[in-house]
């Protein structure tokens, strides 16, 4: 039977790759820069919103992290980090998801002279804000944080830091990001030794823009929990019948190590050709420990709903496979297990087992 786009919004959703700075409401976006006198390419919601996915739609990771610069730009408050943050745990509630991880990073929001601890509360505030309203409409989410660092900047232990100082208050997980050429993890090591002392969960970005060395780095030197893409993970398959998995990859999949996938964004920024031709396909056959997700949602002209609706067109996949996504998603989450269960066991399977009836 056909799954139709609005029974995927209404199917639960985990999700684990989603940047706050990359899922602002265009209108949203019009009102805080007229705050801030912030000058935007349009300022009509409509068409703002098609400039952003436009200007990513460049086949370039670099060109498609220079539209960030508008975002960024209006998230220098306390009061607009903390309503971008309420917005974002509501968008996500009403497309379905029930659990979501979304990544910012603070030394990016210091420009109206916040300090670190200031922009976390912010927008721990905001998630929590936006949670509770979700709950009150029917639509119950929870929302924990992941820190960023920025690989280009020196910051990392300082971001380290503070995402352990608030790992009581939402904050669940760590992230290095940005461009990674000339950018390797191991810039980094000193920061992951730290989380790795401290029992605290890691996320790197690897595997996007750059090949398996930036993969090796990031398990092997780093020991990251999560891959944040990881789709060039396939660079170490062979083709064939059945496919040869090389050392790096076979090591991905005996350890279920995670690939945070996002198929919308790697096809932006040139890591795919398309859906159709996505690695997607291949890992989940393989099974990989594959995971959905949005990326950055403004840009990509995207939520959860698009992107599982577009694999069901390009694979021919039915629910058994979407809560198969799901359930590796909530698995691979940075919260405490017992929480992971309970959200599979009372939330995903109930939901879908009426779904594949």
């Amino acid at each position: 039977m056909a799954i139709s786009y609005e029974d995927i919004v209404k199917a639960p959703k985990a999700l684990l790759h989603d940047h706050l700075d990359g899922g602002l409401r265009p209108a949203t976006i019009v009102e805080l820069a007229a705050e801030a006198g912030h000058e935007l390419p349009t300022t009509d919601p409509e068409a703002l919103g098609r400039w952003f996915a436009e200007a990513a739609n460049s086949g370039s990771l670099e060109r498609y992290l220079e539209t960030f610069a508008h975002t960024v730009a209006v998230m220098q408050t306390g009061p607009a980090l903390r309503r971008v943050a309420r917005e974002c745990a509501l968008d996500l509630a009403a497309d379905g998801v029930v659990y979501a991880e979304v990544r910012f990073a603070p030394e990016q929001h210091l420009e109206q002279n916040l300090t670190l601890d200031e922009v976390v509360d912010a927008v721990v505030t905001g998630f929590r804000e936006g949670s509770a309203l979700a709950a009150e409409a029917g639509t119950p989410i929870r929302v924990g944080t992941l820190l960023t660092a920025m690989r280009h900047a020196a910051r990392s232990q300082e971001i380290a830091e503070l995402a352990v100082r608030h790992r009581d208050t939402g904050v669940v997980g760590f992230d290095i990001a940005g461009a990674e050429a000339g950018f390797p993890p191991t810039r980094h090591l000193d920061a992951f030794e730290y989380l790795q002392r401290e029992n605290f969960h890691f996320t790197i970005h690897a595997g996007e823009a750059f090949g398996l060395p930036s993969i090796w780095q990031a398990i092997q030197w780093c020991g990251a929990d999560r891959l944040g893409h990881g789709v060039r993970i396939v660079d170490d398959i062979t083709p064939g019948n059945p496919p040869v998995l090389g050392r790096l990859a076979a090591y991905v999949r005996d350890k279920r190590i995670p690939l945070e996938l996002c198929p919308s964004s790697n096809v932006q920024t040139g890591a795919a050709a398309s859906i159709a031709d996505h690695p997607i396909g291949l890992l989940r056959d393989l099974r990989f420990r594959v995971t959905v997700n949005t990326d950055n949602r403004l840009m990509s002209g995207t939520s959860m709903s698009r992107e599982m609706a577009l694999l069901v067109d390009a694979f021919g996949y039915g629910w058994k496979e979407l809560q198969w996504f799901t359930i590796n998603a909530m698995k691979s989450a940075f919260i405490p297990f017992d929480e992971r269960l309970k959200i599979i066991d009372e939330v995903i399977k109930p939901a879908y087992a009426k779904l594949i009836g």
